[in-house]
């Protein structure tokens, strides 16, 4: 009764959030880290045990894919050469460069667990940079490089996380050894999660007929499945189940399942997957907020009661190392800066690279998240030898400490960065226009040869009916070939008429809608008639104005 009870609460600070945001102009992320942390207070008596595995395996898969799903795979391979500099080289560089930092720091922490934590701060988090900069406030480009940085940094951070484990279990490492076993368990991982998404579709398309029309919830639900299949298949194998879930995620535009299923299946999908990504994201920073006054705050007062000066130290340790990480991200940004200018002045590129302020957003845009926090939790309380882990619980407090930082950092330097930042014009603008185009031109040539095959064996008066009914659907291509047109003036005057009739019809629709609910309270149609008419007005509702957002 207890873990209901908890569910519940928990998806009521989830919901409550979000009515926050709307009211007051403050990052999603924030508020709701701040409401776990309210949630710890003693008084409610609400404690969450956090298990890094049970945590791994119900929310990162699922997050995981459906972020690997809606990245621009376009951008993401021509991005490839930044993506992986940042989600590979910066990630072993972390490792090296900040974990002999953590050692010098403190020299009481063994190197092994300096690594380890040097390895659970390397990953970012993209969720928690979109909920504090704004959606689209990040230029497109810098923030396809952030979010692929973000899918990939998470398997290596966690893999060097298991190296540097074992060392500190065995005391034994090779470099060589490591090497040969993180290309494994990275290839293994994308390939078993390809394989899975790719196995998910054939059996759904080939035995189940998911993609015919009719009850949508079973093709919803088997991409539900997909993700934890992927992570716990390719964990089951000693490979990386992050990867694997990115990798499913990323195969799904590419499956019959999500490319040739029923409308009805893509539109509860999309909605389906909506909803758990608000749900899970905000589970999920909400966790956060209920660890952080046990970890953070439990450790200071420890400290307080030995000495005020503890205090500062443990402070200063977590403002020292988090001052490190920028530093080491803004030097290794500059750098690949430095070196794509090099290359783009040998080709003749004058200033083709952005300048210091992307450098700054690149650097500050490194938020730390969740899973930060299951990475230095997963680390072993003992020794083989029974004896306590030197340094684990220091690790703990320093990283959930940059996790609020690199937080609390973002929220305040990023809308500083980003204000009169000129964007210019959309870079897909011009793409749009010419597959709106090529789509009417395709729409009039079938409405066209339609009416040609519909009109074979009609007589006079049938055959002029149909020629009216062809007009008036081709006239609705017609109309936006023309407002897609080259010349200025036809073009703004079809704009115009298109906004008149969106105004028009949204009225109509509206209408229709309050006639609807009052036949309802007037008893003169039944719910199930009222549920039916009203999903058809809405839906048409939704297909209007998603053109014109």
């Amino acid at each position: 009764m207890d873990i209901v009870f908890t569910v519940l609460i928990l998806l009521l600070a989830v919901a409550a959030s979000g009515v926050v945001t709307r009211l007051l102009p403050l990052p999603l992320p924030l508020v709701q880290i701040a409401m776990g942390a309210m949630l710890a207070w003693p008084k409610l008596g609400l404690h969450v045990t956090f298990d890094p595995e049970i945590f791994m395996m119900l929310f990162i898969p699922p997050l995981l894919f459906a972020d690997g799903w809606r990245i621009p795979k376009r951008e993401f391979f021509m991005a490839r050469r930044s993506i992986l500099m940042l989600a590979l080289g910066l990630v072993f560089m972390t490792v090296l460069a900040i974990g002999y930092f953590v050692h010098a720091l403190v020299p009481s922490m063994p190197l092994p667990v300096a690594f380890a934590l040097a390895a659970v701060l390397s990953p970012t988090d993209a969720v928690a940079l979109s909920g504090i900069a704004g959606k689209g406030k990040v230029p497109g480009r810098l923030m396809h490089i952030l979010e692929g940085e973000a899918l990939m940094n998470d398997a290596s951070g966690l893999v060097a996380l298991k190296f540097a484990i074992a060392a500190a279990l065995t005391g034994v490492f090779s470099l060589r050894d490591a090497s040969i076993s993180f290309v494994i368990i990275a290839v293994g991982g994308l390939a078993t999660g390809a394989a899975v998404s790719w196995l998910f579709s054939f059996v759904s398309v080939r035995f189940l007929n998911l993609t015919e029309e009719g009850d949508p919830a079973p093709g919803v639900v088997m991409t539900l499945l997909i993700p934890f299949a992927a992570y716990l298949i390719a964990e089951r194998f000693e490979l990386s189940g992050i990867l694997a879930a990115v990798a499913a995620g990323m195969m799904m535009n590419y499956t019959t399942l999500a490319t040739s299923g029923s409308v009805s299946s893509r539109l509860r999908a999309n909605n389906t997957w909506m909803m758990i990504e608000f749900v899970f994201n905000g589970m999920v920073f909400i966790l956060l907020g209920l660890q952080f006054p046990h970890i953070l705050g439990r450790a200071l007062l420890d400290a307080h009661q030995t000495s005020d000066a503890q205090v500062g130290r443990l402070i200063g340790y977590i403002a020292v190392v988090a001052v490190a990480l920028y530093a080491l991200r803004f030097t290794w940004v500059w750098l690949l800066r430095w070196f794509s200018s090099r290359g783009a002045a040998r080709h003749g590129l004058v200033n083709a690279v952005p300048g210091l302020r992307t450098v700054a957003v690149t650097t500050v845009a490194g938020v730390r998240g969740a899973v930060t926090l299951a990475g230095v939790l997963s680390l072993p309380e003992t020794l083989p030898g029974g004896a306590a882990l030197p340094g684990r619980d220091l690790a703990i407090f320093i990283a959930s400490g940059v996790i609020l930082v690199s937080l609390v950092v973002g929220v305040i330097a990023l809308p500083l960065l980003l204000r009169g930042w000129r964007r210019g014009k959309d870079p897909h603008a011009a793409e749009e226009a010419l597959a709106r185009t090529m789509a009417a031109q395709a729409a009039i040539r079938a409405v066209d040869d339609l009416h040609d095959k519909e009109c074979a064996n009609l007589d006079e008066s049938a055959s002029a009916y149909a020629a009216d009914v062809t007009a008036r659907v081709m006239d609705i291509y017609r109309r936006r070939l023309t407002a897609l047109a080259g010349d200025q003036e036809p073009r703004d005057m079809a704009r115009r008429a298109d906004a008149l009739e969106f105004r028009m019809k949204l009225s109509a629709m509206r209408a229709e809608r309050q006639v609807l609910l009052s036949l309802r309270s007037n008893q003169t149609i039944n719910d199930e008639t009222f549920n039916k008419l009203m999903h058809e007005v809405d839906l048409s509702e939704t297909a209007l104005t998603a053109r014109w957002k």
